[in-house]
């Protein structure tokens, strides 16, 4: 079964397109290199915290996707963003259609 990585961040400095941009040179290639991997998305939810969505073929590999970021976060982007909550489950409903284009 599919899992999600679900993981809140906090913005500490700059702004939400600064991060996106930072995601998209740093994190997007270390999961897109990494088994298992399906998916990836960052929305903001206000103007000083986002999410992380992943998907991946298994559970161990969504764990292992939570241990990477939480190391790239580590060696990039600490003084930017900070992890406030992480959530790795099961995906009981997995639909998809094809994405649009990224709006970033």
């Amino acid at each position: 079964m599919r899992c999600t990585r679900v993981a809140l961040y906090d913005i500490k400095s700059g702004s939400f397109n600064e991060v996106v941009g930072q995601a998209k040179t740093g994190i997007v290639p270390l999961f897109q290199q990494s088994p298992g991997f399906v998916s990836y998305g960052v929305a903001q939810i206000d103007k000083a915290a986002f999410v992380s969505l992943s998907t991946w073929e298994t559970r161990a590999q969504a764990d292992s996707a939570a241990a990477k970021a939480a190391d790239w976060v580590k060696a990039n982007s600490r003084d930017r963003f900070a992890l406030r909550e992480n959530y790795v489950g099961d995906l009981a409903i997995d639909i998809a259609r094809e994405p649009a284009p990224l709006a970033h």
